[in-house]
């Protein structure tokens, strides 16, 4: 059996100070090569030191949120009361095309600007809290702005869908892969018509249940990789603050204990993959 590569990212660096340590750990021990970082998040600017001594071997990204927290500049119709809506709201609006294009586009302008302060380079990828990155509206506004800045084929975008087979076979899920899968349809052909790269595979969708096997369910992101395979992951320490707000808490330990422990390997050596980032 032939090895194939793939790109294990964790979600929402610097989302709290459990979830940052969590991460780190897992890079230290070399069983990620990706993570995108919020960079809205109070800890983003003391937390992004720590996470730049990894960029030789992890590609370090933007973990574009616009539904968790505050943003970084007013938004008057987006954001009101001063934090941004839920998931539900925005998603709704985004369908409708009701989103206020111009707020949306100076928050995702000050998201990348507070990476590049922070790191003194573009990121290595973007993607989505929440997969915002491929909703309508916000996938226009996004590929535009990184375009502006002289980004395209220099950085990879998250396509958060898969092709249907693949999703079956996996049987993990099903409802948000298919969902997602809906919603991003068009998303690559897209990007790539403006230069940007994506991965082709994707998957690591969590019902966040703390009582499941997680190193089961890891093994079945394996299944039917595609050729440019990623999988997403939310591993972490438990915060000793639940004000950070963190909705899947629970969950994050028993990934991490999973990622560093004596099961991970061999459960990529049994799927034939091995971890290779994608940017040098």
């Amino acid at each position: 059996m032939s090895t194939r590569h793939l790109i294990l990212c964790a979600d929402d660096y610097a989302l709290s100070p459990g979830v940052t340590r969590g991460i780190l750990d897992a890079l230290a021990k070399g069983r990620l090569n990706a993570t995108g970082a919020m960079t809205n998040r109070p800890i983003w600017k003391e937390a992004a030191p720590d996470v730049a001594a990894f960029s030789d071997r992890a590609d370090i990204g933007l973990h574009l949120n616009l539904t968790f927290g505050a943003p970084l500049g007013a938004m008057p119709n987006l954001a009101p009361a001063g934090d941004f809506p839920k998931l539900g709201p925005f998603l709704k609006a985004a369908r409708a095309g009701l989103l206020p294009g111009g707020e949306v586009r100076a928050e995702i302008a000050r998201q990348l600007d507070a990476f590049e302060d922070a790191m003194g380079r573009a990121p290595a990828f973007v993607d989505g809290h929440q997969h915002v990155q491929i909703l309508p509206g916000v996938r226009d506004w996004l590929m535009d702005e990184l375009a502006r800045r002289g980004l395209a084929g220099r950085l990879w975008l998250r396509d958060s869908s898969d092709r249907l087979p693949r999703i079956l076979a996996r049987r993990i899920e099903l409802p948000k892969a298919l969902v997602l899968a809906a919603l991003a349809r068009g998303f690559a052909a897209q990007a790539h018509r403006m230069g940007f790269h994506t991965n082709d595979g994707f998957a690591g969708f969590s019902a966040f249940d703390a009582r499941r096997n997680y190193g089961r369910d890891f093994a079945r992101y394996l299944i039917s990789p595609g050729p440019r395979h990623l999988v997403m992951c939310h591993p972490g320490h438990a915060d000793i603050d639940p004000s950070a707000g963190d909705e899947v808490t629970a969950s994050r330990p028993h990934e991490l204990a999973f990622l560093l422990s004596d099961r991970f390997e061999p459960t990529l050596a049994a799927a034939g993959m091995t971890l290779q980032r994608w940017s040098k």
